[in-house]
């Protein structure tokens, strides 16, 4: 079974799923969608997917599955091992929670939609932008190096294996370093996602590996 992937190359979305798909040794076709020229506002995007977002990954039976930390959670549901989710409560709301600090609290504040809305709505230009989407990545570096210091990863965020935080947290990473911003005040963040990157499945997974990908 080949999965199909519906992504962009700099999505952080996509870059989670493909980092899930590759953790769990799953083959997948990946097709672009440019999401920065409104190719997912096509109509035939939207037979895929009614969100009209990236990524969609699409089963051999058809099914779509849509929202990259709810994809994860069905991998995890469907192909169980390699674990990305530990099996003590207290662990897994913790790893949901670590997950949920860049998908919940940062990575909506700086979507395409959002950058858009701020040029076209309040007249905000690409300096501007660009000191909004650094001003929310580091609220959630500052927020991943608090809870590191009360927590240090050892060496991933949750034991010996990275899982669903790990790959959310590289993520993050990889905003702040297609944004420009430095890792140098944020040293548990920095060396996790060292370690992390260091991981064929996460390198493989980068934007900038990505058919498409351009300079940033």
């Amino acid at each position: 079974m080949t999965l199909r992937m519906y992504g962009f190359w700099r999505s952080i979305a996509s870059f989670r799923v493909r980092v899930a798909l590759n953790l769990k040794g799953l083959a997948y076709e990946e097709m672009s969608i440019d999401i920065l020229q409104g190719r997912q506002f096509t109509p035939d995007f939207d037979k895929v997917n009614a969100a009209h977002a990236v990524p969609a990954l699409i089963e051999d039976d058809g099914h779509v599955l849509f929202q990259s930390l709810a994809i994860l959670e069905y991998l995890e549901e469907t192909h169980p091992e390699p674990a990305l989710m530990p099996r003590d409560p207290h662990e897994r709301a913790y790893a949901r929670a670590l997950a949920l600090a860049t998908v919940a609290d940062t990575h909506p504040l700086m979507v395409p939609r959002i950058r858009k809305h701020l040029a076209e709505t309040f007249g905000a230009d690409e300096e501007a932008i660009k000191t909004w989407v650094g001003h929310w990545i580091g609220k959630g570096l500052g927020t991943y190096e608090r809870l590191f210091t009360r927590r240090p990863p050892a060496p991933f965020a949750l034991g010996a294996t990275p899982g669903i935080a790990d790959i959310c947290i590289a993520g993050h990473a990889m905003s702040a370093q297609m944004f420009g911003l430095d890792l140098a005040a944020y040293p548990n963040f920095k060396a996790l996602s060292g370690r992390l990157f260091s991981l064929p499945e996460f390198a493989d997974a980068h934007a900038l590996k990505q058919e498409g990908a351009a300079p940033h």
